[in-house]
């Protein structure tokens, strides 16, 4: 969560006004300190390559200023330029505590009428869309090869409990960058996240299981429905991490999950239904281990139980968030946040969380 006062956080259980701001740069160049938006919001999805995406509505003519992109260098044409957006929390009579909800790429705006529609992206839509020209082959440490990958689009931040190695000889990766990153991060046991102010923080893959914010049904205008859904389509309990000793042999790691309706040894099934990761960072049996510990944390991230909650809209709330759920059926259930939709202004609606149950 993006840290609020103590105050800020006390205003957020009662009727609020919720301000915005969103500013273009191009650059280093601020190029608008104060786009007008008449509606706006941001939706996360983690289970994307790239999970957060804002779209606007903005004015064509606003207090005689056009706001129809038809210059290369105008703040909403999509030739680089950034959108930053900042959100602030009224406090009282003149007092508004601001917080950063991040940076976006302008991917598109299209004047229509008299309004023009803006789409944006997360930072790592630069890394996505930036295939490789040649095949890379790395030759530092892990660290040095993230870097190498999405350097300087993004700027790595690696938490200091991140132990980093060298990596094997013969190593290649070719076009697909953005998945050449999720492999590193996988053979490494860690994940990678978009900071508010545009840094990839890089940290071991760790589920928090201290909550942020208790969720009640009926409380606070917060709606909670179970979505109602389950399938066996994609569930796995166990994961084979493979990868190659310095001398050729092969090196292997197993995770097995024994929680959950899913679990190894449960009525789910009998026998372990696996997944299999192989990657050629991996050279011992500890890496090996690691990695299949981190990619069944990935995808267990799929397999709680879901709900759909309707909320007064909360601007510190990101996804990886662990929220408890209360409802007529749990107590206090521990969720992580796995998508959500942020209004920007009232007229864009009420926030939404898809959550799911760490067990």
């Amino acid at each position: 969560m993006i840290e609020l006062s103590t105050e800020a956080q006390s205003v957020l259980t009662r009727s609020y006004r919720l301000y915005l701001r969103v500013e273009s740069w191009l650059g280093d160049e601020l190029l608008a300190d104060d786009v007008p938006v008449e509606t706006g919001a941001e939706e996360v999805d983690r289970s994307l390559r790239v999970p957060e995406r804002v779209t606007l509505t903005v004015p064509q003519l606003d207090r005689g200023v056009s706001w129809s992109p038809t210059t290369a260098d105008h703040p909403l044409a999509a030739n680089g330029q950034r959108l930053r957006v900042q959100l602030g929390v009224g406090l009282g009579v003149g007092r508004v505590e601001w917080i950063q909800r991040g940076w976006f790429v302008i991917q598109s705006s299209d004047a229509d009428g008299d309004s023009v529609s803006v789409q944006a992206g997360g930072l790592l839509s630069l890394v996505d869309e930036a295939r490789l020209v040649s095949p890379y082959q790395p030759t530092g440490t892990l660290l040095s090869t993230l870097r190498g990958l999405v350097e300087p689009a993004l700027t790595v931040v690696a938490d200091p409990a991140l132990v980093d190695r060298a990596v094997p000889s013969g190593i290649n990766y070719d076009e697909d960058r953005l998945s050449a990153v999720g492999e590193l991060l996988d053979a490494w046991a860690a994940d990678a996240s978009v900071t508010a102010d545009g840094y990839l923080h890089v940290a071991p893959m760790a589920t928090s299981t201290t909550p942020v914010l208790a969720l009640t049904d009926r409380r606070g205008g917060t709606v909670i429905k179970a979505t109602g859904s389950s399938t066996r389509e994609g569930a796995v309990n166990a994961v084979v991490a493979r990868g190659t000793a310095a001398d050729g042999t092969q090196v292997q790691g197993v995770a097995y999950d024994y929680t959950g309706p899913k679990a190894l040894d449960g009525p789910f099934n009998p026998l372990p239904v696996p997944y299999f990761y192989s990657s050629p960072l991996l050279t011992t049996v500890a890496q090996a281990s690691s990695a299949a510990q981190t990619v069944l944390a990935r995808l267990k991230r799929g397999t709680g139980r879901e709900f759909d909650v309707e909320m007064v809209p909360h601007p510190g709330l990101q996804d990886g968030d662990t929220v408890t759920v209360t409802t007529d059926d749990y107590v206090a259930l521990a969720c992580t946040v796995e998508g959500l939709r942020l209004p920007y202004t009232p007229a864009s609606g009420p926030q939404r969380l898809t959550v799911r149950s760490l067990v």
